[in-house]
């Protein structure tokens, strides 16, 4: 999975959850203060999962008396890392597997001890992942109905009759990682007929698939668009995409520990069904994303 989201886990909202935050205030620093003094920025990558995660982080620091400023939609995963590493930004939701393909593509980690071994090993010194969340949104190969049903479609490993002459559509990126295109070949095989760069799972890739532009899409696992189109998704039999644990990624010297404690408390009450549901509020819904974050926050505890 890349930060997009999903990049998902629709994303059709993207622009309009941007817009809700804005509107509410949400985007707005906070007038509360940290022990430490400084001011934590979050961020989020430019789609609703990864920006309602930006929100239920920062009111969970909020809730700790840590003054937050949020920055959403800054962009793809190595916008938010180079602005990690510069400290312009202090935390930013992530997904482990993805992270580790975009720090060493050449990992074959599935395990999520694995895969938070190698993340750490090749981080900078600065950065630091932090509990990771039970809850996933991981890559899905997805076509349309009418298509599995033709073809008998169930697991990744049954295009292997049909790539060649089916086009594959998902973010430019997912054309270079393992957990991509060079997976589906090297694990399953399979050579598409053609890769057409679309958004991190998004309008445009929602829209190749219902439109025949693309027959095969990257979908991330919590899109509501699965949902809502009656879209299929393959599985992933021989296991290729791995673990997409949500977890914070943060500058850890400019994060007190209270926002490490309030952080990890975020992940040991995350789960997919809960992430999925929330997500659904939102774009399905028209939820205002902060009021989901508020809502939930307060119902396991870690509100203010």
């Amino acid at each position: 999975m890349q930060i997009r989201k999903a990049g998902s886990k629709t994303r059709v909202v993207g622009a309009a959850l941007v817009v809700a935050l804005a509107a509410t205030g949400a985007l707005s620093a906070c007038s509360s203060s940290s022990k430490s003094g400084s001011k934590v920025v979050v961020a989020s990558a430019a789609f609703p999962e990864n920006a309602l995660l930006m929100e239920i982080y920062a009111q969970a620091l909020e809730a700790k008396g840590i003054s937050v400023e949020r920055k959403p939609n800054v962009g793809q995963r190595d916008v938010l890392f180079q602005q990690l590493k510069s400290d312009a930004i202090t935390v930013v939701p992530e997904y482990n597997g993805a992270l580790l393909a975009y720090l060493d593509k050449t990992s074959t980690e599935t395990s999520q001890s694995g895969v938070d071994a190698a993340i750490t090993a090749k981080l900078p010194s600065n950065l630091e992942i932090l509990q990771p969340a039970s809850a996933q949104d991981n890559d899905s190969l997805v076509v349309t109905q009418a298509l599995a049903t033709k073809d008998n479609l169930k697991n990744i490993s049954d295009l292997a009759p049909y790539a060649k002459d089916l086009v594959i559509g998902s973010a430019p990126e997912f054309k270079t990682r393992q957990q991509g295109l060079l997976g589906l070949q090297s694990v399953y095989g399979l050579s598409f007929k053609d890769f057409k760069a679309l958004d991190n799972s998004g309008p445009q890739t929602v829209s190749a698939l219902q439109h025949g532009d693309a027959q095969v899409v990257d979908l991330y696992s919590t899109t509501a668009a699965i949902k809502t189109n009656g879209f299929v998704v393959l599985n992933d039999d021989k296991g290729l995409f791995g673990v997409q644990d949500v977890v914070p990624l943060v500058d850890k010297k400019n994060l007190p520990q209270a926002g490490v404690d309030a952080l990890n408390g975020v992940s040991a009450k995350l789960d997919t069904t809960t992430l999925t549901s929330l997500l659904e509020q939102v774009v399905t819904e028209k939820k205002d994303p902060s009021d989901v974050a508020k809502a939930w926050l307060t119902s396991v505890g870690l509100g203010k």
